[in-house]
């Protein structure tokens, strides 16, 4: 792994031997952001029909792929406690670019708290998680 795959592992906080169910991959995905992935955790990506429960999801959504509030409480499904959605969009400019207020509004209607993520290429990257009891 490089110094550069190492760095996005550490940023994705990524450990061995977690699960990590992929959402939502197509051609246009970022190969390197997952290669990186299946290095860290020492196995392939698990896909959304997986049966494990997931210590963290990839979430790759363009504005075609529907309604991002469904797409996100399906995330959530097989999902251990406190792990992340880490969700993958294009960078602006790019097809499929969402906006920040419909990323914000389904992650609030999904009870998801939210924090950018930093991650190279052509995707913008959001870390969700539940909301702890009490958190605004």
């Amino acid at each position: 792994m490089t110094t550069a795959e190492r760095m996005l592992a550490d940023r994705l906080e990524i450990t061995a031997g977690q699960v990590v169910r992929e959402i939502g991959w197509d051609e246009d995905c970022d190969d390197r952001l997952r290669a990186a992935v299946e290095e860290w955790t020492g196995d392939a990506l698990g896909d959304a029909a997986g049966e494990d429960l997931a210590d963290a999801v990839l979430l790759w959504w363009r504005e075609k792929d529907g309604d991002l509030f469904d797409a996100l409480t399906d995330a959530l499904t097989g999902l251990t406690s406190g792990g992340p959605i880490w969700l993958l969009t294009p960078h602006l400019g790019r097809d499929g670019y969402l906006e920040p207020a419909e990323i914000a509004e389904s992650a609030t209607a999904a009870g998801l708290s939210r924090a950018p993520l930093d991650v190279a290429g052509s995707w913008a990257g959001t870390r969700l998680e539940l909301r702890r009891s009490g958190a605004a």
